[in-house]
């Protein structure tokens, strides 16, 4: 599995290609602004798209998610308790940021710790809410790979200060559900740079 990195311009936000090398097929995470940029991304891997992950519904993470899905004709997958921030243009703030109400929306909702295989390879979302209610992380076990979106970040954490925030949950979502990965998982955080989770157990103020 490769991980192609993906910087878009809203935030300085990063959007992801999970690749699978051997059949050639990729998933799309967090694609939140720039549909052209994150086209120009998937033509240069040359890979096929095969879904869509969104780790929490905040406009920097899913504003392009629509026009590419309908690109490439995939499906869209967050986590069943965003499913309100994702419809709700205060709370995914679209209105407040760009000045334009926007409702999303998921194809498939999941569960905490559900686990799926797409584009061959095995993922879990791990259910991890405090920077919005329904947050998660998506957790690649055989590759040792973890897109944290804005749940955990190198040296720190998501904001909670947003719609639905909770310092308390995030501090305690980050706790149960990553401090008990291995610490050589590398993380791929929705701003900034990766980290691992050896790294912010150790060097993590919030943590």
């Amino acid at each position: 599995m490769k991980v192609m990195h993906i910087l878009l311009p809203v935030c300085a936000m990063n959007c992801y290609l999970a690749i699978n090398d051997k059949t050639n097929e990729s998933i799309i995470i967090d694609p939140g602004s720039s549909p052209d940029r994150i086209k120009a991304g998937v033509e240069k891997s040359g890979t096929k798209p095969v879904a869509i992950l969104i780790t929490h519904g905040h406009f920097d993470h899913i504003g392009a998610a629509a026009e590419i899905a309908d690109t490439y004709g995939i499906k869209i997958y967050a986590h069943e308790a965003e499913r309100a921030t994702l419809e709700d243009a205060s709370i995914n703030l679209s209105a407040d940021m760009i000045f334009k109400s926007t409702e999303y929306k998921a194809d498939v909702y999941l569960k905490d710790d559900e686990e799926l295989d797409l584009a061959g390879l095995h993922l879990k979302c791990l259910f991890t809410p405090g920077h919005t209610p329904g947050g998660c992380c998506f957790y690649f076990p055989n590759e040792d790979i973890l897109f944290t979106g804005d749940t955990l970040f190198c040296g720190s954490v998501g904001r909670t200060d947003f719609p639905g925030g909770s310092m308390s949950q995030l501090v305690n979502s980050i706790k149960t559900k990553l401090m008990t990965l291995s610490d050589d998982i590398i993380c791929y955080p929705g701003h900034e740079s990766a980290t691992t989770i050896g790294n912010e157990r150790m060097y993590n103020p919030f943590l």
